[in-house]
């Protein structure tokens, strides 16, 4: 039996929440997002029946998250970068959500540690993967076609993700 606590709402991100330094050798990036997923967990026992209340947060993190204003050249601009780093925002609120689905619904046993850890890992590869594919096809938000088909699939999944969490807790 397990029970997650849910982590931060997700929110939108605006360009004040990127106070990090732009790195020497960022080239032609002009923004990145540092997003991760973290979990920990409380185990009782009763009877070889493990309970564990997992806390799983997201956390943004604005002191490496940049922005390199120098290439900004106007606010549609700016918008537009916002509008791509918000997906990668994106993708890791839907990792956390995915998260606490997967550990909610898993019994576990004496091997919980190991058992908790295997489902982190396996959908934080997941997430990992589709953070590069995001990149990769709209090629750092450079192909407009590729930018707002993701922009799509994202919001269907947040969508999505949101009925999930409202069925399972009774609304319907």
């Amino acid at each position: 039996m397990a029970s997650a606590q849910r982590g931060q709402q997700y929110r939108l991100l605006n360009e004040n929440d990127f106070t990090g330094a732009v790195p020497a050798g960022s080239g032609f990036f002009v923004a990145h997002t540092s997003c991760n997923v973290t979990m920990r967990y409380n185990v009782s026992n009763y009877r070889s029946n493990y309970r564990l209340t997992f806390y799983i947060d997201l956390v943004f993190n604005p002191e490496r998250s940049w922005i390199n204003r120098q290439m900004i050249t106007n606010a549609d601009m700016m918008a537009e970068v916002l509008h791509h780093e918000q997906g990668h925002y994106l993708i890791a609120f839907l990792m956390q959500q995915e998260m606490i689905r997967e550990l909610n619904a898993f019994r576990y046993t004496g091997d919980y540690q190991r058992q908790a850890n295997a489902i982190f890992a396996r959908v934080d590869e997941k997430y990992r993967r589709m953070n590069a594919d995001y990149d990769a096809d709209t090629q750092h938000m450079q192909n407009r076609k590729q930018q707002a088909a993701w922009a799509n699939f994202l919001d269907k999944q947040l969508t999505q993700s949101n009925a999930l969490a409202m069925a399972e807790n009774g609304y319907r």
